[in-house]
């Protein structure tokens, strides 16, 4: 079952590249541009992921992002990615990156998407890929707004905007204007709503930004008539398993509240957030979710549907890529 699910064909949605970012090319990055970073060994770094919440980690991420400085390190991030989610029986991947976390310190903006979609472009014939700006919510309203002005120039190349980083004390409404201005320009619209906020959060991100999609959602459980509309209207979420383990929204896997949401009727699907900081890329979510809650061969074959029912995928390619699902079900039996 463990292998039958690594290679089910699936899409990723909630997915940071920044999170990617494996100790290994850490220390190689910080020898090419001369950055010094806080540990010694690779076995020192992990050692330090043992995160009490969301905050205690995203000091930790925007540490390690200094390494990123050039277009070619944009660019192996990527790709480094891309290999692993390949292995992981990833056919489609929606990128989120956070460009703040490096215009702020200083990286131009065109360097941080060019290095990044070369890669995706290097990898289009093996896996199909789109790419989703987040804004920093801990930062001003101003400063996302700015960000989606820098952005306009690589419209074609940006296909969503997000909403990311702590939600404590960052509720989805102090961002309505830009995500209005957004819209206005052709985004599509996703939001991280409901990880450690509470369900008004989700609420806010569909109402006042306009989200197709909500990542993680997992407070929506606490408003009843909130998951028999997310059910009604099939707004899908981009749940992270081990993501919610790792930051102590949940003690422990088999608390997780994912197989309720899916027996009421919603689009969940699995994705792995942060996978370097958080003990799994995609298909080991899907396994260590599948053991945990008990769930049946026919409920994760659902959740790889799920992903490209919910991802922003043409009807033409989602077809394709569903009837490939459906071939390599009948194959295994």
């Amino acid at each position: 079952m463990d292998e039958f699910l690594q290679g089910l064909p699936k899409a990723e949605l909630h997915l940071h590249i920044e999170g990617t970012l494996e100790p290994e090319l850490m220390f190689e990055l910080a020898s090419r541009n001369g950055v010094t970073v806080p540990f010694a060994t690779v076995d020192e770094v992990r050692a330090a992921y043992e995160f009490t919440d969301l905050q205690s980690f995203l000091d930790i991420y925007y540490a390690a992002c200094s390494v990123l400085v050039t277009e070619q390190d944009f660019y192996d991030l990527t790709a480094a990615y891309l290999d692993r989610a390949m292995d992981q029986g990833v056919r489609h991947a929606e990128i989120f990156f956070d460009p703040q976390t490096h215009t702020d310190r200083g990286i131009p903006f065109p360097t941080v998407v060019s290095g990044i979609t070369r890669a995706l472009d290097d990898h289009r014939d093996r896996v199909s890929s789109l790419l989703i700006m987040c804004f920093l919510r801990h930062l001003s309203a101003e400063s996302a707004m700015a960000t989606l002005a820098a952005s306009l120039p690589f419209r074609e190349r940006i296909a969503a905007v997000g909403l990311d980083s702590g939600e404590r004390g960052n509720s989805p409404v102090k961002f309505a204007a830009v995500f209005d201005r957004a819209r206005s320009e052709g985004y599509r619209v996703v939001a991280h709503a409901g990880e450690e906020g509470p369900a008004d959060y989700v609420i806010q991100a569909l109402d006042l930004l306009g989200a197709e999609r909500i990542d993680h959602g997992v407070r929506a459980l606490d408003d009843d008539r909130l998951v028999a509309r997310l059910a009604r209207e099939r707004i899908p979420l981009t749940m992270c398993p081990l993501s919610n383990v790792k930051l102590r929204v949940f003690d422990r896997l088999e608390d997780h509240n994912l197989a309720e949401f899916l027996r009421r009727d919603v689009v969940v699907t699995v994705n792995s957030d942060d996978p370097a900081y958080f003990g799994g890329y995609v298909g080991d979510n899907y396994v260590a979710v599948r053991a945990a809650l008990d769930l049946s061969r026919d409920e994760m074959i659902r959740l790889a549907r799920n992903s490209f029912q919910a991802a922003f995928l043409d009807d033409a390619a989602r077809r394709s890529y569903l009837g490939e699902l459906d071939a390599y079900v009948a194959a295994h039996g």
